[in-house]
């Protein structure tokens, strides 16, 4: 086995567990955070709020400064970096007395982690350009595939033993992770000459050479926008299926087999379509997926039932899955010579603020036009973004 295909294999490998730890108890919050002593609902919709903002503010603050430093003392320590980091707050949080302790390891976590960005920044810079598509489609198939089983190991684990455990199960599943790229993944990495000055001056260069680059500004903004859009359902989505079904029952349930059907069938669309898309070039293969999730989330505010909703959100994941791989591997090719790190970080940083604003965005629009209208406003974006992409990125593969 080529060099690259294992280590890609144990990277992939060890993203699924990392993200299936994330996943585990980042899904009862609000319950964990009522056993904290938060007991008026009110106060427990703000607190979650907060918690999920501040996490993704402050890895948006960060990510460029972790990506920087990758391209100089190194991919592979960017990862390690990033599981242990992880391993250590998440673990921390199941020893926390009031809410205030968790939400300052939140944010310090936000502040630590990024495996995401850092496994993706590893891939990229060992495979070869020809393999980045089914590379990429590999790596985003473990997240979404951790993402979609990660609530339902978390829902078995707190109800068995409760939630304090459930993050020490994360912990132990980042360090594992972490051990495991640690002893198992080779890099070749040659640092850059250190005649550029201070660290400080090493990023505002790495930024100041990305930011000249017209189509490197245009693909960080719209993975931006995708990211918006793809997060503004997420406050109201619960609500949606509770409206759809009779008397509101099992809307909980409901609502999780959907989001975990639509996880599962991304996972899967991911690697195809990142295989397809070394074929027929990968600016093609992120445009038709953009229109095409674009196209299957506008019929979603005029179904009548759990099961037209169902087989939609399922559709828009075959399609939606394929977004991450084939955006990666555009970056990949126009990113700076050696500043694969720089730009990546760049990127989790825009995704990381589409999180944070995604869902205000949704609950405002829900707030003032109504549930429905929040998939017509994220069909609009996204069909704006992937006219933006097919008339403005320029790229040569």
């Amino acid at each position: 086995m080529a060099g690259w295909r294992r280590n890609l294999y144990i990277i992939c490998a060890a993203e699924l567990v990392a993200i299936l730890g994330f996943s585990t108890t980042f899904p009862f919050l609000p319950l964990f955070i009522q056993e904290l002593g938060v007991t008026e609902l009110k106060q427990v919709e703000i607190w979650s709020g907060l918690l999920a903002t501040g996490s993704a503010v402050a890895m948006a603050v960060v990510s460029p400064i972790w990506g920087s430093l990758a391209d100089r003392f190194g991919r592979k320590l960017m990862v390690e970096r990033a599981m242990f980091g992880g391993a250590l707050t998440i673990g921390a949080m199941g020893l926390v007395t009031n809410v205030h302790q968790l939400f300052a390891l939140r944010i310090l976590q936000g502040s630590l982690t990024g495996t995401v960005a850092a496994s993706t920044t590893l891939v990229a810079s060992i495979v070869p350009r020809d393999k980045l598509g089914y590379s990429l489609g590999l790596i985003q198939m473990a997240i979404l595939g951790g993402s979609s089983l990660g609530p339902l190991l978390g829902g078995l684990v707190a109800d068995s033993v409760g939630y304090r455990p459930a993050f020490w199960v994360t912990g132990v599943m980042l360090l594992m992770a972490g051990l495991a790229i640690l002893a198992f993944v080779k890099e070749k990495f040659e640092p850059p000459p250190r005649g550029e000055g201070s660290a400080a001056r090493w990023f505002f260069n790495d930024l100041g050479l990305i930011a000249r680059s017209k189509a490197m500004w245009t693909v960080v903004l719209a993975m931006f926008l995708l990211q918006v859009g793809r997060k503004s359902d997420g406050p109201i989505l619960p609500l949606f299926v509770q409206s759809l079904s009779p008397l509101g029952k099992h809307a909980a349930s409901t609502t999780g087999v959907i989001l975990s059907v639509n996880a599962f069938i991304g996972a899967l669309a991911a690697l195809a379509i990142g295989r397809i898309s070394d074929r027929i070039g990968r600016k093609k293969a992120l445009i038709y997926c953009i229109l095409g999730g674009a196209a299957l989330y506008a019929p979603q505010a005029l179904v009548s039932n759990a099961t037209q909703l169902l087989a939609l959100r399922a559709a828009m994941g075959a399609l939606l899955g394929g977004v991450a791989p084939t955006a990666n591997a555009i970056i990949a090719i126009i990113a700076p010579e050696g500043k694969q790190g720089s730009t990546y970080g760049l990127t989790a940083s825009a995704t990381a603020l589409g999180n944070a604003i995604g869902p205000i965005l949704g609950a405002t629009i829900a707030a003032t036009l109504g549930i429905r209208s929040v998939f017509l406003s994220i069909a609009a974006i996204l069909a704006l973004v992937g006219i933006w992409v097919a008339g403005v990125v320029r790229v040569s593969e």
